[in-house]
């Protein structure tokens, strides 16, 4: 299936929830509304002509001050009509939150967590959303293009 018929079913499932595609992104990627991303990802995995039962990849970019947004980006993978589709999504980044599409796939679970410890994004009803690679009582979110680095952990020097 192309990338043009699964945008008519998308287009289709949930009219308005697509604002932009991105032709340069490969695979080619639908930027999506955020308050839609939860309901999409329901009825992706649920559509009999698509089911998406795979999420390969959640990942977050920091756009920085200047822009003033936060991407989260969404891999998925239909197992067996061997389909991918990548979703986008821009969020506020004073205010980074998302709903969290755990409820449809599991392995969202730790992909949320390591973009929450990270970028600092909040996913609204993740289950356990906590730090995962670092402390904790770590400051700030060290993939912030404005982050700065702490001196000292525990009186133990971080930087050298």
């Amino acid at each position: 299936m192309q990338f043009d018929k699964i945008k008519s079913i998308i287009d289709d499932l949930m009219p308005g929830a697509v604002v932009d595609v991105d032709e340069v992104a490969f695979p080619k990627a639908l930027w999506i509304h955020p308050n839609s991303i939860l309901n999409l990802c329901k009825a992706l995995h649920s559509n009999q002509n698509l089911y998406f039962d795979s999420l390969s990849c959640l990942t977050g970019l920091d756009n920085g001050e200047e822009e003033k947004t936060i991407e989260i980006i969404y891999n998925l993978y239909s197992i067996p009509y061997n389909l991918h589709l990548m979703l986008k999504v821009k969020i506020d980044r004073e205010r980074p939150e998302i709903d969290s599409v755990t409820e449809v796939w599991k392995t969202a679970d730790w992909h949320e967590r390591e973009v929450f410890d990270l970028l600092g994004v909040k996913f609204n009803n993740h289950p356990d959303l906590r730090r995962i690679l670092l402390p904790d009582d770590w400051e700030g979110h060290p993939l912030r293009k404005d982050y700065v680095e702490q001196e000292k952990y525990h009186e133990v020097k971080v930087k050298y």
